[in-house]
């Protein structure tokens, strides 16, 4: 089983910026993909950002320019980092990742832009 922990949400205003973090643990063979989902009321959860293990990435039109997704393969941890923030950027953040072609979930965290 691979365990996922995010950390690194919160509120912030319109403009302001957040790094979210998720790092796996458990028995990880070697994970491949790591990608952030996002899911806002009433809506259903979608792809935010992915990244590979050799660090090619793909980001929803929404966020390209303002979002960034990086890895850190020895820590098997993936980060996001959200500049200009919006409101509509409101969400519950989930992180996954791909071992051995079985996808984990972790808890999701709560990502507020309001003033």
């Amino acid at each position: 089983q691979v365990q996922l922990v995010e950390s690194g949400g919160g509120l912030v205003q319109p403009g302001g910026s957040l790094r979210l973090s998720c790092r796996a643990s458990g028995s990880i063979f070697s994970i491949t993909l790591m990608a952030w989902y996002r899911q806002a009321p009433g809506k259903s959860r979608d792809l935010v950002a992915v990244i590979s293990r050799g660090g090619s990435t793909n980001y929803a039109d929404s966020v390209k320019g303002r979002f960034t997704i990086s890895r850190e393969n020895a820590e098997n941890t993936v980060y996001l980092q959200m500049n200009s923030l919006k409101p509509e950027d409101t969400a519950v953040y989930y992180c996954t990742v791909s071992d051995l072609g079985r996808p984990y979930w972790g808890q999701g965290t709560q990502v507020t832009v309001s003033s």
